[in-house]
């Protein structure tokens, strides 16, 4: 199940460069990604704790694809993109000092 895991996450790192359109959001994203590629590493995760992040990971990247479908992402759907990585960056954090 590790495994799965794992290749999960480096699809996560693999698909980073085809959102080029929010370069900030995708940044963030990958530094999200790597953090609990490491709390895995590390033991300070469980698999279940990683794989809920990891789902939270995709509602974010499922929320930006919306926001481009119409070819422009205006101020408010930024704000609602770095509220919802804000959001699971709290979560990150929770999860790995719990």
């Amino acid at each position: 199940m590790m495994k799965v895991m794992l290749a999960g996450l480096a699809l996560v790192f693999a698909s980073a460069p085809a959102f080029a359109g929010t370069p900030w959001v995708d940044k963030r994203e990958h530094r999200q990604a790597v953090r609990i590629y490491k709390g895995v590493q590390n033991g300070e995760l469980t698999f279940r704790e990683a794989s809920r992040l990891v789902r939270g990971q995709a509602h974010v990247r499922r929320l930006e694809r919306f926001f481009k479908s119409d070819g422009v992402v205006t101020p408010w759907e930024r704000a609602q993109l770095h509220a919802a990585l804000n959001r699971q960056s709290a979560r990150i954090y929770m999860k790995k000092h719990n």
